[in-house]
């Protein structure tokens, strides 16, 4: 098995390979902007590691692990948006709107959702893109929440808008790897738990959310919370979990 940081370079290099299709013309350069502005890489690394834990070859596994980073970008594009979180920043440079205008931005979030369901087709069997798409609807419902002010249900909104892409990350780690249905609830509580950390130390770190509701020490009590149920998770798998554990740490204890 190999480590977080392993698989993460791995990432960056497919990432850096990819072939957008040649309709795109100069809008590939305002993708390219996006894809390679940094970024922890932690949805397609949790599916290369769930992938590699079950058996599957990277090989296997690096279209799918990228077409979830390719969501996960399109919808930052689209947040930074005056329309919606007008952010004029990303990851300390000017966001995909500010660099190449509205219109282009709006348009390179639309490739990347396309090209992301580009690269799950290619799997002979359909899960991949299905789970695929059932998690970028998902999130797009809890962005819709999120904007319209539909924030009662803090949980649930969270599920939708960012828990639904972790979650999705496992179940298509699962699906490269061919694991059974009877084999996969631990996997996806874990991935579920995944994403709830990462949003809870989320909120700690901007002081919104989980952490405007419920005050810093009780939040910092349900991210440990959280991550020692996810912990616990990976204790009951037979396989080696050595670069799960090492991303559950990081988002345990991430600073940024």
């Amino acid at each position: 098995m190999r480590t977080a940081d392993e698989l993460r370079d791995i990432v960056e290099a497919y990432l850096g390979s990819l072939a957008f299709a040649p309709e795109l013309g100069a809008l590939e350069d305002s993708l390219r902007y996006s894809l390679e502005s940094g970024g922890k890489r932690v949805r397609p690394l949790l599916c290369l590691a769930v992938a590699e834990a079950n058996g599957a070859a990277l090989e296997e596994a690096l279209p799918a692990a990228a077409a979830l980073e390719l969501v996960h970008t399109f919808s930052l594009v689209h947040d930074d948006l005056p329309a919606l979180d007008d952010d004029d920043e990303r990851r300390g440079r000017p966001s995909a709107h500010v660099a190449f205008g509205e219109g282009v931005a709006l348009l390179a979030g639309d490739a990347l959702v396309a090209e992301a369901f580009r690269l799950a087709l290619t799997y002979e069997r359909a899960e991949v893109a299905r789970h695929l798409v059932a998690a970028t609807l998902g999130m797009i419902g809890g962005q819709y929440r999120d904007i319209t002010g539909d924030t009662g249900d803090l949980e649930e909104l969270h599920r939708l808008k960012t828990g639904r892409l972790f979650v999705a990350a496992v179940q298509i780690g699962l699906d490269v790897a061919g694991a059974a249905e009877r084999e996969r609830a631990p996997w996806i509580a874990f991935g579920e738990d995944v994403g709830l950390l990462f949003q809870v130390v989320d909120d700690l770190l901007d002081g919104d959310g989980y952490a405007e509701r419920l005050g810093t020490d009780a939040t910092r009590a349900l991210a440990d919370q959280v991550a020692e149920r996810a912990s616990s998770r990976l204790d009951e798998l037979v396989c080696d979990t050595t670069a799960l554990r090492e991303l559950l740490d990081a988002l345990t204890f991430r600073t940024g």
